[in-house]
């Protein structure tokens, strides 16, 4: 019981998850041209980047500053060890419509394929929201034997939502032969903290799935670890932008392996930290 509190509480504090359970620390270590710990990038690796909560047009914050400075940041590790795609997981901007297009603007210059979802502050309409992303609120990409579903967790007033349950029912059983299934919503669906929603059917939606390999969310600055429901991970990335949160403003980096595990890390957003393996269950 002391174990399963602990995994569901696990912050960043450069821990590493070991095949037996066990838990060591690692030491951060910078980006460079060569990859991570002086060994070369392994370039054919299934990799992606996820970061949130930009809050593009927040008063009295850096915002115009803090867009340049991620897709910057995502850009300088993707010439190092390429990403197959990022996502912008909600909040892009601040409440305001007509910022949106300015974000979206600035967000283009993010080089791997980059894919969004809506948060709170999203306050646009699912239409405008098509029109400038060029994808619905609702959305799968598919990768090979890996599929993205991405989904909204808010309505066009910013009113908090559990995720549309019979929308990812039909994904999940469209996908049930998919190898990993990752799932990215902006509000956390687990009652874990301050600022979520508690969406029991999903959550259950979940536990009957048996290729669910790892849930995002954006939406709690102040989170950048991982949370654990039964053998699903769900990982937090921290912020951007905004007025409130972690220290840094930066990314999370994810990578799958050859086992089928999967090695995770903040970028913040130039130095790696907070690595964790997490072994495949499923």
């Amino acid at each position: 019981m002391q174990r399963r509190k602990f995994l569901q509480n696990l912050s960043a504090s450069m821990l590493l998850l070991m095949a037996n359970g066990s838990i060591r620390s690692v030491q951060a270590s910078p980006l460079d041209a060569t990859g991570y710990n002086g060994h070369p990038a392994q370039d054919n690796r299934f990799r992606f980047a996820i970061t949130s909560d930009g809050h593009y047009g927040q008063p009295n914050t850096p915002f115009a500053e803090n867009f340049n400075l991620i897709t910057a940041s995502i850009n300088s590790f993707h010439t190092a060890s390429p990403l197959q795609f990022c996502i912008v997981n909600g909040d892009i901007i601040h409440d305001n419509p007509a910022f949106l297009e300015p974000a979206a603007a600035a967000l283009k210059a993010i080089k791997p394929p980059f894919y969004v979802t809506k948060g709170n502050h999203d306050m646009v309409s699912e239409a405008r929201w098509k029109e400038v992303w060029n994808m619905p609120v609702n959305h799968t990409v598919e990768m090979g034997d890996n599929v993205l579903l991405l989904g909204t967790t808010a309505d066009e007033k910013g009113k908090y939502l559990a995720p549309d349950t019979d929308w990812f029912r039909q994904q999940l059983k469209q996908y049930k032969s998919a190898k990993n299934i990752f799932i990215f919503i902006h509000i956390t669906p687990v009652k874990w903290t301050k600022h979520a929603v508690d969406g029991k059917d999903f959550q259950q939606l979940l536990r009957d799935s048996s290729n669910v390999r790892a849930v995002f969310n954006g939406h709690d600055h102040d989170q950048d670890g991982v949370k654990m429901m039964g053998n699903i991970p769900f990982l937090f990335d921290g912020h951007f932008g905004g007025n409130w949160g972690t220290a840094y403003k930066g990314f999370r980096v994810v990578e799958l392996l050859e086992d089928n595990s999967l090695l995770t890390y903040i970028m913040n957003p130039l130095e790696k930290m907070s690595e964790l393996n997490i072994y495949n269950s499923l």
